[in-house]
């Protein structure tokens, strides 16, 4: 990624599609004690995070992202706070054990059956993964909402949960991301356009339409596609 896209995402609230209630309701289904220790897997600039710690009052939050600008962001929002850890990390490899791994929007990177399997030792018995995953909701998606995701092998509801029974993991529940978690989103990212868009150069500007049509191509496609939220455990 380069210097303009992030020059785009400095600033953002967070780093995809969600809203609190997803966190409260994936730590409801995962069964989430009040003291749990969870992980923000590929974190953002810590969008969740509040949240996370709602869902667990008296529990610890360690939230790990590769991208250190998105950490010290998240370092800024929670500095001193006692019950949350920062770290620049790779989600592939987690240190330490938990009792819900939280990722949202990311698990594409690893692909389901990797991250499932990769983050299963950092489980700890009973723990659970709530993931959210590109999704097609139409039996007979249009090529707009197949392209809204770059060539990415998006899949529907049945084969997300095939894969996550192939390797040895149970679906507990399933939650599609309204419309409210995607414009929570897509309407900061607007707001920081429009005020990119004045003196852009053309790395910048091309960066900044790309949103644009990203933004467009979701809201025409809004029933077709979106995210899929799983809350999963090894079996």
């Amino acid at each position: 990624m380069n210097a303009a896209f992030f020059r785009l995402h400095a600033d953002l609230p967070r780093e995809g599609p969600g809203e609190t209630a997803d966190v409260a309701w994936a730590a409801a289904v995962a069964r989430a004690r009040p003291d749990a220790r969870i992980c923000d897997a590929a974190c953002g600039p810590g969008g969740d995070i509040g949240a996370l710690l709602r869902a667990a009052p008296e529990g610890h939050v360690t939230a790990i992202d590769a991208h250190a600008p998105f950490v010290e962001a998240a370092r800024e929002r929670f500095q001193g706070n006692p019950r949350v850890t920062l770290r620049v990390g790779d989600m592939a490899a987690l240190e330490g054990r938990f009792d819900l791994i939280w990722c949202a929007g990311a698990v594409y990177f690893l692909g389901i059956e990797a991250a499932l399997r990769g983050w299963r030792d950092a489980l700890r018995p009973g723990g659970a993964v709530a993931f959210s995953e590109p999704c097609l909701f139409s039996a007979a998606p249009s090529d707009g909402a197949r392209a809204l995701w770059e060539g990415y092998d998006v899949r529907d509801a049945h084969e997300i949960a095939r894969q996550i029974w192939a390797v040895g993991y149970e679906t507990l529940g399933t939650r599609r991301l309204s419309d409210v978690a995607w414009e929570s989103y897509y309407r900061p990212m607007e707001a920081r356009i429009a005020a990119l868009k004045p003196g852009a150069d053309a790395e910048l500007r091309q960066v900044l339409e790309e949103a644009e049509r990203e933004i467009a191509a979701w809201r025409a496609h809004a029933r077709e596609t979106g995210y899929l939220l799983s809350v999963v455990r090894p079996a």
